[in-house]
C-alpha cells in the first residue's frame, strides 16, 4: 500500500499547489452529508450576522429585481465584477472578515480600464448564520458563487468543506443556480457527489474567463494552475 503524504504546501509559480493527505473522495463523505440532511441546524445566530441582515434585508426587500449572492467574497473583487457585468442587478457579498471586505477601493480596475460601481453591497456575516437567515426572509436569489473556498485540504478536516459543514442542506436552498470555483478539482467532485444525495448533479468546467474573477484565481492561472467550475441548477 502506498504511503499516504502528509499535508504539505508546494510552490507552484507564485502560488501555492494543494497536497493533501487524502486520496479521492473522503470515505466519510456520504454519512456525514446524510446526517446533516436528516438533522436541521439549529446553531444559535451570532449578534452581529443578525444585525448586519437586517441592515441589508431591508435593502433586499426594497428591490424588485434580480439578487446575485456571492459568498467567501474576501476583498470583493468578484462583486464588483457581477455587479458591472450585471448592471440591474443587486449583487451581496458576504465574507467574514470585515478587514478583507474593507481592504479594496470603491473603483473597480478591470481589462476595460477604471470603472465604479453602485450596485453592490459587501457585508462581513458568518455564513453559517447568514444563509439560515437568507432562508427564513426568503430571498428571491437567482445566482449564488462560492468562488476558491478555503478547501481544508486535510482529511481531519472533512467537516470544515462547505459540502460537509452542517449549513450545506440550507445552502441548496439558495438561488436558482450555485456556482463555485477552485483550483482543486477534488473539491468540486465531492461537492457534486453531495449534491447527488438530494438527487442533483452539477456540470463540470475549466474556467477560461479572460478576466480573473477573484485575486486568487489571478494567482493561480499565473502560476499555471488550472482552475475548475461546478455549475449546479437547484429550481
Amino acid at each position: 500500500m502506498a504511503q499516504l503524504m502528509k499535508k504539505k504546501i508546494e510552490k507552484t509559480g507564485d502560488s501555492k499547489a494543494i497536497v493533501t493527505n487524502q486520496q479521492g473522495i473522503h470515505e466519510k463523505l456520504e454519512n456525514v452529508v446524510l446526517k446533516h440532511l436528516q438533522h436541521p441546524f439549529k446553531k444559535p445566530f451570532q449578534q452581529h450576522t443578525e444585525q448586519a441582515f437586517a441592515e441589508i434585508n431591508k435593502v433586499v426587500q426594497a428591490f424588485s429585481g434580480e439578487i446575485i449572492l456571492d459568498s467567501c467574497c474576501g476583498v470583493g473583487q468578484s462583486t464588483r465584477i457581477l455587479a458591472k457585468k450585471h448592471p440591474n442587478a443587486l449583487v451581496i457579498g458576504v465574507d467574514k472578515s470585515a478587514n478583507r471586505i474593507h481592504r479594496n477601493v470603491d473603483e473597480l480596475v478591470t481589462n476595460e480600464g477604471t470603472t465604479t460601481v453602485n450596485n453592490f453591497y459587501l457585508i462581513r456575516a458568518d455564513l453559517n448564520d447568514f444563509y439560515r437567515l437568507v432562508l427564513a426572509a426568503k430571498w428571491h436569489v437567482t445566482q449564488h458563487y462560492v468562488l476558491y473556498p478555503n478547501p481544508w485540504p486535510k482529511s481531519k478536516h472533512l467537516q470544515r468543506r462547505w459540502h460537509a459543514s452542517a449549513v450545506f442542506p440550507d445552502m441548496l436552498k439558495i438561488g436558482n443556480i450555485l456556482i463555485l470555483r477552485s483550483n482543486w478539482r477534488l473539491y468540486l467532485e465531492e461537492f457534486n457527489v453531495a449534491v447527488s444525495l438530494v438527487g442533483l448533479a452539477g456540470e463540470f468546467s475549466i474556467v477560461d474567463d479572460t478576466e480573473a474573477l477573484t485575486p486568487f484565481e489571478a494567482k493561480y492561472r499565473a502560476s499555471q494552475q488550472t482552475c475548475f467550475q461546478l455549475t449546479i441548477t437547484l429550481k
